[in-house]
This record gives structure tokens, sequence and C-alpha cells, in this order.
């Protein structure tokens, strides 16, 4: 299928949890990204900020495993359904999702960030 990218050759992407369904978190890929997501299995998105690819799991070592990759009516936005390992987000939470909008903290921390990030770049 023809996908619906914005104007900044952009597509929303959510993450999802094969077996829980969690929403693990949303992220945004271009073509390349999506292409790259297919060809390898694995989750791979386009960094607004650094503005670049980047393969999920490449400093933290919590890849994403694509089991489906899932399209919505409008082409528009995605949904991988993966196999997380570990934590999705970065803060060391199972999901980017992990407090409620005043605040509350709903999740336990999976890993501490500093260590685990550093420790890749060692």
């Amino acid at each position: 299928m023809e996908l619906n990218f914005d104007v900044h050759g952009l597509i929303p992407v959510i993450a999802q949890d094969t077996k829980t369904k969690d929403v693990l978190m949303l992220a945004y890929a271009n073509q390349e990204a999506v292409d790259l997501s297919r060809e390898t299995g694995y989750a791979h998105y386009y960094s607004r900020s650094r503005k670049k690819i980047w393969k999920k799991g490449e400093e933290s070592g919590n890849f994403q495993k694509i089991h489906e990759i899932l399209i919505d009516c409008d082409a528009d936005t995605l949904i991988y359904v993966v196999s997380q390992q570990c934590a999705a987000c970065h803060t060391g939470h199972w999901t980017c999702f992990y407090r409620t909008i005043n605040g509350k903290i709903i999740a336990d921390r999976l890993f501490e960030p500093d260590k685990v990030y550093n420790k890749r770049n060692e």
C-alpha cells in the first residue's frame, strides 16, 4: 500500500507490544526507515531532533522485533506490533506512557538510563 507521509516526509508510528497490547511509544518514520523496518524485521525510526534514522535499541540494546505492521484507514499512521526487549522508553520504563497527566508515576523503572547508556558507549 502507498503511505501518506506528511509535508516533512514523515509518518507517525505507534509501537505496540504483541503480548500485552500496551502502547509502548510514538515515533516518526520516513520512507527509508519504513523500508529498513520491513527489510530487517526490527523497528527503525526517524529522529526529528537529530535528523537521522535510528534503529530502536542501537544504544540501549532494547530492540523491537517487528511481528506485523498495521496501517490505518487513511494510510497516514502505522502501528509496529513488536516484541519489546526490556523497556521501550529511554527513561528506563516499559512504556513511554508511564505517568498520568497529573504527573503520577504509574510504572516502575526497569533500568537506570545513566548506567545503560554510559555502558553502551564505553
